[in-house]
């Protein structure tokens, strides 16, 4: 709101709600403790939420359209593939799971911050589309032989698939470097903690916020107005 009286043009709400919102890119190798993460940041932070994939995998009978992926058919998954309305797309089992583009970038637009909780093909689909918006978390376990329990602590997965996993995570712990922020999840509190100072650090960033320019400029006209008028 214009300020007639001093000339400022910009307040410190405005320049503060107007800022544009970010990707919140969380990967891990499986057993980091990557997902309990994301789950308390959905619980814990306002002007978070959670990427809504699309997918060409049938819906199961617990899974309900729009709220855990939007369910859509081969032809239109190719369409929006074609049209470049993906901002990251894979392949798993013979079906396929993206990103779509529109919610996301209507979203950041209107200073909402969106939680990816991917994998490193997706992150790096991400940064060739829209890197500048990325704020990517790296996620890890405190050792291997911590890992190795959680994943058996699950008790969801045969021995064969936790040595699946494992030798997944050989891969995906060599692009660490990769990733904007590293966190070593060895006491979850802190990890979530450390996750969340990152997401506030971020949000505050000066080029997400365009209208801080504005307002600073006015600060300084008004402060040397009022040096003039001292004289």
């Amino acid at each position: 709101m214009s300020d007639a009286s001093t000339g400022t043009t910009v307040s410190a709400d405005e320049a503060e709600q107007q800022r544009r919102g970010l990707m919140l890119v969380l990967s891990s190798p499986s057993g980091a403790g990557k997902s309990t993460i994301a789950r308390l940041l959905l619980q814990n932070e306002d002007n978070l939420e959670l990427s809504i994939s699309v997918t060409t995998r049938p819906r199961r009978s617990s899974e309900v359209d729009g709220v855990h992926y939007h369910f859509i058919d081969p032809k239109r998954f190719e369409q929006m593939r074609d049209h470049d309305e993906l901002l990251e797309s894979a392949e798993v089992h013979g079906n396929y799971y993206a990103t779509p583009r529109g919610p996301v970038e209507e979203a950041i637009e209107n200073g909402r911050d969106i939680l990816f909780d991917i994998d490193i093909q997706g992150t790096f689909q991400l940064y060739e589309k829209m890197r500048s918006d990325v704020v990517s978390v790296f996620i890890l376990p405190p050792s291997i032989a911590e890992m190795k329990s959680r994943l058996k602590r699950r008790a969801e997965d045969a021995d064969e698939i936790i040595l699946k996993r494992m030798k997944t995570a050989v891969g995906e712990m060599r692009h660490w470097s990769e990733y904007d922020y590293v966190v070593v999840n060895d006491d979850l509190e802190r990890a979530y903690e450390n996750v969340r100072a990152i997401l506030r650090a971020e949000r505050l960033k000066q080029f997400r916020s365009p209208k801080i320019g504005p307002l600073i400029q006015g600060m300084v006209d008004d402060l040397e107005q009022e040096l003039a008028s001292q004289k």
